[in-house]
């Protein structure tokens, strides 16, 4: 059949594939399938000493969107403003936290955990009181590993446990990163988040030289992606180029709906399963599942 001129539809077996915001061909990552057996977890921090990049976000709605796949998490809120706590609506004032149980050897973990609104998904909260903790550990013996004694404790009741950090690298973060098999890091699109990433993985360089020998990047993934801002598109470019595969092709995009779910108290894809964003949650579950990351 002729072809006209300026035509640009492909012809049949020629089709392009379509491409991702990442610049790779777009991937739709299959459902996982269930699983026979639970537990040991692998244990996740959820890192970035920057604030305001969607750590807490990213741990609340991974975590909910893997137990809608049949995993049972644990989210540990381990920065004191307890934003994660609020964020799945549970209480943190006259219960046990994260707080005694890094004080006391002899608190059971077991009687932190809290359970959430979503099936499968369990919190250990934290309060104000943790921003004491730094002091208090100072004097410590192995005080980098006083996180992984208390999990190590809980780690076979879980297929993976989110860790949500604060926005340092203080021996709070060390301790996280000591505990954990993998570390997520999330990424605002945005040039003065960006700048801190390579400081954040020499930082996990170094707890792996001297303290966890184990731990891997188990990505980059971007949030508050805006496709219509040239600034979103080149800082994503830079990102993948920087650090290619380790940057997850699934994208998280920038919305009101997320602070509406966190005042809510529940996980966007509870709040608002058929928005975008949820939608994206589930893609990451599944990309972490599909890389390995996650049982």
């Amino acid at each position: 059949m002729a072809r006209r001129q300026g035509d640009r539809t492909p012809l049949p077996g020629f089709e392009e594939n379509p491409v991702g915001p990442t610049g790779r061909e777009k991937q739709d990552f299959a459902d996982p399938e269930p699983l026979k057996s639970h537990g040991p977890a692998r244990i996740i921090s959820l890192c970035n000493q920057k604030g305001g990049v969607g750590k807490t976000t990213t741990t609340i709605n991974l975590g909910a969107a893997l137990a809608s796949y049949g995993r049972r998490v644990l989210a540990i809120d381990f920065d004191p403003q307890g934003a994660l706590s609020a964020g799945l609506g549970v209480p943190t004032h006259d219960v046990t936290t994260i707080y005694d149980l890094l004080l006391s050897g002899k608190v059971d973990p077991r009687d932190a955990i809290q359970q959430t609104s979503v099936p499968g998904l369990d919190v250990i909260p934290a309060n104000i009181d943790l921003s004491a903790a730094e002091v208090h550990l100072v004097n410590e013996v192995a005080r980098e590993q006083i996180l992984s004694r208390v999990l190590r404790k809980i780690a076979p009741d879980y297929d993976v446990i989110l860790i949500d950090c604060q926005p340092s690298l203080g021996i709070l973060t060390v301790n996280a990163l000591t505990a954990s098999h993998g570390v997520l890091i999330p990424l605002e699109c945005e040039f003065f988040a960006l700048r801190g990433v390579a400081l954040l993985i020499e930082t996990i360089d170094k707890v792996r030289d001297r303290l966890n020998p184990a731990i891997e990047l188990d990505g980059i993934l971007a949030t508050m992606y805006d496709s219509r801002t040239l600034h979103s598109r080149e800082v994503l470019e830079r990102v993948v180029d920087a650090f290619g595969d380790r940057v997850l092709d699934t994208v998280v995009g920038r919305t009101v709906k997320f602070p509406d779910a966190s005042v809510a108290g529940i996980p966007i894809t509870e709040f608002a399963p058929e928005h975008a964003a949820a939608k994206a949650y589930l893609s990451v579950a599944r990309e972490l599942i599909q890389r390995g990351a996650v049982a």
